[in-house]
């Protein structure tokens, strides 16, 4: 006897309690483990059917698969023992496109994996078998990305570290452990991640979102390794803006900065509302001033944000490239420790130990600026301006 997707739906009546998605995307991670789904098209229910599924099959990935995972905390962010069920992470993760090995984490936030990459290790709890078979992918085309912004691509020996929890408590609780002298600033953060010590932390949002978080944290983690001198603020974090936006691709994922409409949709906002910082004052700040506001405006961090973003893809895109080659200079010769600025500067500047201050922070990066890209910011700031509003030109704002 054969049922299609709609039929196999009355199955739920076994667990009324359980979302009719989460079913759905547990038959689809089945399918691809044990071959039943290849390139066959498998659809959701109330959508055209390419496939038909036998009911003992159906059976069999609701019984020993979904709900085993169901009972035992899987959907609660838990990843359980399943040995038995028919179903195991680390069976479904080993065949996964960049996933070089997975191996349980003993750890005391939560049953979880270690899922090792050609760069990374990623530690995580999150049980969701679609968003963990897509983790290892993103971090290898971000590392690939991140290479992108140097003219010679870095050597990179021992793998980087970062950690994915399924909940905020989690998440809360790593970062007391991990760093209890700098817990209570970073447990400020509403919803994102952080990177420190050569370590990128973040917690689940929401796919889109948490991949978002990671590429933008996960290129300071970058940076912090391969560089041997700290970049100015605007410039760090501009980068960093550039991997917030992405798709997925045949196993990979592409990024795309131009269609950052986070970044894209409040650089409109401040052009329309005549907030926009000055070209020479905004590559002396850095984000600690203004998180409490800037020059009397709330909405300061979100405004130096997207500023940075579009800076940075000015010295990138405009007039073809124009000034490329002098954006990768600054950057080749901060991550070989060349810039020539005084031994104090310097020092601090290699030290990661010590703190920047704004001070560093307002002495170097005008000086930098003025060396590698143009010896008076205030002459290509309209030049800079006009950029702004061309790629903000398609941005339709909310009323």
């Amino acid at each position: 006897m054969d049922v299609d997707c709609e039929a196999a739906d009355s199955l739920l009546f076994v667990a009324p309690t359980v979302a009719k998605d989460g079913f759905w995307r547990y038959i689809t991670a089945f399918l691809r483990i044990t071959g039943q789904k290849k390139n066959c098209g498998f659809h959701r229910p109330g959508t055209a059917l390419s496939e038909r599924l036998s009911m003992r099959n159906v059976v069999q990935i609701f019984i020993l698969g979904y709900l085993p995972a169901v009972l035992c905390g899987c959907g609660s962010g838990k990843i359980s023992d399943t040995s038995g069920s028919g179903f195991s992470l680390i069976d479904y993760l080993k065949d996964v496109p960049a996933v070089v090995r997975v191996e349980n984490w003993d750890n005391p936030y939560g049953q979880g994996l270690v899922v090792e990459t050609a760069h990374y290790r990623l530690f995580t709890t999150l049980a969701d078998p679609l968003m963990l078979s897509q983790a290892p992918g993103f971090l290898e085309s971000a590392y690939a990305a991140y290479q992108s912004q140097l003219p010679d691509p870095v050597g990179t020996g021992e793998p980087f570290k970062t950690y994915l929890f399924a909940q905020r408590e989690q998440w809360e609780k790593f970062t007391k452990d991990f760093s209890p002298e700098n817990a209570n600033v970073y447990l400020q953060i509403q919803k994102g991640a952080y990177a420190l010590k050569g370590v990128c932390v973040a917690y689940n949002i929401g796919r889109k979102q948490t991949f978002s978080v990671l590429g933008h944290e996960g290129w300071h983690q970058f940076n912090d390794r391969h560089f041997k001198y700290r970049l100015p603020s605007w410039l760090d974090e501009g980068i960093a803006t550039l991997f917030e936006t992405c798709r997925y691709d045949q196993g990979r994922f592409l990024f795309e900065p131009d269609r950052n409409l986070l970044r894209l949709g409040t650089l409109k906002q401040v052009l329309a509302e005549k907030r926009m910082i000055p070209l020479e004052r905004l590559i002396a700040l850095n984000p600690g001033q203004v998180l409490d506001g800037y020059g009397g405006d709330g909405d300061a961090a979100t405004a130096f944000y997207a500023q940075t973003y579009a800076l940075v893809r000015f010295l990138r895109e405009n007039n073809y490239g124009q000034r490329l080659r002098n954006y990768h200079n600054l950057l080749l010769a901060g991550l070989r420790g060349n810039w020539p600025i005084d031994e104090p500067l310097a020092r601090m500047a290699a030290d990661r130990s010590v703190s920047l201050t704004v001070a560093w922070n307002h002495s170097v990066s005008p000086v930098l600026f003025k060396m590698y890209i143009d010896i008076d910011p205030e002459a290509i700031e309209k030049e800079y301006l006009s950029f702004c509003g061309k790629i903000v030109y398609h941005v339709q704002l909310k009323k």
